[in-house]
């Protein structure tokens, strides 16, 4: 538990994420890795099943142009984010070799392209700690070992745990300071006129009804709900409210 030892006084809550990378990077350093990826989405999937690109990813020691390419289209082909969808627990992988049981779940030829840049960059092995907020908010963090030699795979499942540690202690300290617009998906945007229609639909009210509580006309009501719904590519009303609340763009009553 050396890594864990100072930790706690090194990160705060309300910490940017760049700083907070590089004291992680310092840390899992120590168990051998030598790069780490951090990332925040909080809706993880579109209503069609696609990953979406995440409003938080930063990393620390990776190739130059791996940002770039996970946010124009990589992290939808990323076996490791559909792996961490379906587990709480920290896990290995490799770009290398042999995977570990969770990603040869997911693991298709979709994923072929990403699997091929791991090799190509030697990406030997990574520990990702997929952590999941009760309201479906996803983040990863990921250490990741360049260039391993032989065993390091051994050892990096005996540190999972603990980078497991390092992975929810330093999500907490850097997600105490994600504004209103960090957690709020990016994927679809509605007005807040919109939002507020769509809500009162949800609630069962009729157009008419909606443009008396609002003190607006009937068909500047419509107008909203209308607009809302293309941009949700919903077909009907009940669709479109259905939609957003899956983007928690509304709230739904338990």
């Amino acid at each position: 538990m050396t890594m864990l030892l100072d930790l706690t006084t090194r990160l705060f809550d309300g910490m940017a994420v760049g700083p907070a990378l590089d004291v992680a990077l310092e840390v899992v350093g120590r168990a051998g890795f030598n790069a780490v990826i951090y990332d925040y989405t909080p809706v993880p999937r579109a209503h069609d099943g696609a990953l979406i690109t995440p409003n938080v990813l930063e990393a620390r020691r990776v190739p130059d142009d791996m940002l770039s390419l996970w946010q124009s289209g990589f992290y939808q082909l990323d076996p490791v984010q559909d792996a961490s969808l379906r587990t709480v627990a920290p896990f290995v992988w490799s770009g290398i070799g042999k995977q570990s049981r969770v990603m040869q779940e997911v693991i298709c030829d979709r994923h072929r392209p990403v699997l091929g840049y791991m090799h190509d960059m030697r990406f030997s092995f990574g520990v990702t700690v997929p952590i999941h907020h009760p309201h479906g908010d996803l983040a990863t963090f990921t250490a990741i070992r360049v260039d391993a030699e032989p065993g390091f795979e051994t050892d990096a499942a005996l540190v999972a745990p603990q980078i497991g540690i390092v992975g929810q202690l330093f999500h907490q300290a850097v997600s105490a300071g994600f504004d209103i617009e960090t957690r709020r998906t990016r994927y679809v945007r509605l007005s807040p006129r919109e939002r507020e229609c769509l809500g009162l639909c949800a609630e069962g009210l009729t157009a008419k009804e909606i443009a008396r509580r609002l003190d607006r006309s009937v068909p500047t009501v419509t107008l909203h709900l209308n607009a809302a719904g293309r941009k949700l590519g919903a077909r009907n009303r009940l669709q479109a409210v259905a939609r957003a609340a899956h983007y928690r763009l509304i709230q739904l009553d338990a």
